[in-house]
């Protein structure tokens, strides 16, 4: 049985016609059901399968894009609950971008930072002033609001001032670390959010905790993007450039020294590693991720209030790194999807599934034990059990390791090494 399964794992051709037929089977279920979230699960549990097949990198990338730009959309338009299976997969894209940023600072440089949706919010406000009257308070020139086209030159404005916030973040926690690094950038991101919740006096620039209402939807070749169809796309792409950049700077000179400094401050810095500098890439760097995320999320809802940039939120993106396995971008897509799908798609309908039965009579739940109280119950035993028996994360980061008389040798043709889990790593060393 051993044998027939390390064939099956090295047979790409086994590996194509079983995720072809998954793939049909799972869009075929979804286009003809009216309402499935098994179905839209099954069809997004693809892209894992995917993973852990044997192809290229290339060829990977392009059976996700088919899935993700075509199948998806298309089979989910058939019934009536389009717009909501794109909104949650629209949810899951945000979360997806902003956990890779955090990633970077957390699981990348050894960072903890409690403040991360800081930078959202930054992002969210920046083209929410401006895309709406609420500029023409403070000022001097221009007409507001402007209009839907300037969306797209938000996003990287969003970018920049979250790098910028990031940065001002980062010059005064580089004389801490550990604990006392969570409790400076805990207390930046509830200054933040406190900042744009009272900044409505003596100038309204925020309007306070009334929020900013009537953002002005993004505009593209005249067309208006209204829905999470739309939507849908747009964070799409950012999400690909996310995860192509991330990708990039983990295995650049800068990632590596993201990892020696979250290794040892000391080490590194003896190595001729500035502890300035790399440290507040990783801090600019991150944010700037959240901070276009951040101008998406204010188009999307058309309004921005300091309530959907709480603490809760910060910890929210927190467990999703934790969760998928820190320093493995992977492991952290995985599981921001995981929890985004959980909290907005899973959790969500078998609240409403118990809530019907119980109201049929069916069953019957007493109101101290009702499935809407205990929704969040659920999701924190949940996360315990991934705790306690998935430690290292769903998908732990693989760090690649070299033959070393090859490396002396300068054989280039065997420079390529295979990845391991640390620990595997650490046992061999």
């Amino acid at each position: 049985m051993k044998q027939l399964w390390n064939q099956y794992k090295q047979n790409k051709v086994v590996h194509g016609v079983f995720l072809l037929i998954y793939i049909s089977v799972t869009s075929l279920s979804l286009f003809m059901a009216q309402r499935s979230v098994t179905a839209f699960l099954l069809l997004l549990s693809s892209l894992l399968l995917l993973y852990f097949t044997n192809f290229k990198n290339v060829t990977k990338w392009i059976i996700a894009g088919i899935v993700l730009v075509f199948l998806l959309p298309f089979t989910a338009s058939n019934g009536d609950a389009y717009q909501s299976y794109m909104e949650v997969a629209t949810l899951v894209g945000i979360y997806v971008s902003m956990a890779l940023g955090l990633n970077i600072v957390v699981g990348m440089a050894g960072l903890l930072d409690l403040g991360f949706v800081a930078f959202f919010a930054v992002g969210a406000y920046t083209y929410g002033i401006f895309a709406t009257a609420q500029a023409s308070n403070f000022m001097p020139f221009g007409q507001y609001p402007l209009s839907g086209e300037s969306f797209w030159i938000f996003i990287l404005l969003g970018c920049f001032v979250a790098a910028v916030f990031g940065i001002l973040l980062g010059i005064p926690v580089l004389r801490v670390k550990g604990d006392y690094l969570a409790i400076v950038t805990l207390g930046f991101g509830e200054i933040i959010r406190i900042v744009f919740n009272n900044l409505d006096k003596p100038v309204n620039i925020t309007n306070g905790a009334m929020g900013i209402p009537s953002v002005t939807p993004p505009r593209l070749f005249g067309i208006d993007f209204l829905y999470p169809s739309q939507f849908y796309y747009i964070v799409l792409v950012i999400l690909i450039f996310t995860i192509f950049t991330v990708r990039r700077f983990e295995h650049s000179k800068i990632g590596r020294a993201w990892k020696a400094v979250r290794e040892n401050e000391i080490a590194a810095q003896a190595m001729g590693i500035p502890l300035v500098k790399t440290k507040l890439m990783a801090f600019a760097i991150g944010a700037s991720f959240s901070g276009m995320m951040g101008v998406v999320f204010a188009a999307k809802q058309t309004f921005v209030d300091p309530t959907s940039f709480t603490l809760l939120e910060s910890i929210t993106i927190l467990v999703m790194v934790i969760l998928g396995g820190m320093g493995s971008v992977p492991g952290v897509i995985l599981g921001a999807a995981v929890m985004t799908i959980l909290n907005l798609q899973v959790l969500t309908e078998l609240t409403n599934w118990l809530n019907q039965l119980n109201l049929s009579g069916v069953i019957s739940i007493p109101d101290a034990l009702s499935p809407s109280k205990m929704q969040r119950f659920i999701f924190g035993a949940l996360l315990i059990l991934f705790a306690l028996y998935r430690p290292q994360g769903l998908l732990p980061a693989k760090n690649p390791v070299f033959n070393e008389s090859q490396l002396k040798k300068g054989k280039g043709s065997d420079l390529k090494g295979t990845t391991v889990p640390p620990q595997k790593e650490n046992m061999q060393a």
